[in-house]
């Protein structure tokens, strides 16, 4: 079993929670992900309620898919690499090692309610920093 965040020691997790607060931060610029997430749609004046929240939730999936493409196809090297740091694996390290390492950790993530807590606050802070 690989060490990740969901099976650490407590004093581990709060340092490595820290490198991956730090790491975050830098990915969530190269992403572009809160710019990304605020975008809102053309509202035409006279707009209905229901037109308003149709637009609303067609821009919603948009912006969605829009991250996924950010982090997923143009970034993807940053992107592992937070899921590494989850693993304590650095960051540069991160393609040495085989995706079924990072699923199971990944799966063992997100069993796991305190690690889910942490990354929930974690993107929350960085949306309160205006990033």
């Amino acid at each position: 079993m690989t060490k990740n965040l969901a099976n650490c020691k407590p004093s581990e997790f709060l340092r490595q929670t820290n490198k991956i607060r730090h790491y975050v931060q830098k990915w969530m610029d190269i992403t572009e992900l809160p710019q990304i997430r605020k975008r809102l749609p053309q509202i035409p004046e006279g707009a209905t309620a229901e037109e308003k929240k149709a637009l609303l939730r067609e821009q919603s999936m948009k912006n969605l898919s829009d991250m996924l493409d950010s982090a997923l196809d143009k970034h993807p090297e940053e992107t592992i690499g937070v899921l590494a740091l989850a693993c304590f694996i650095p960051a540069e390290e991160a393609e040495d090692h085989p995706m079924d390492e990072y699923l199971d950790a990944l799966s063992q993530l997100m069993e796991s309610e305190g690690v889910i807590r942490f990354f929930i606050s974690l993107v929350s802070l960085a949306q309160k920093s205006g990033k």
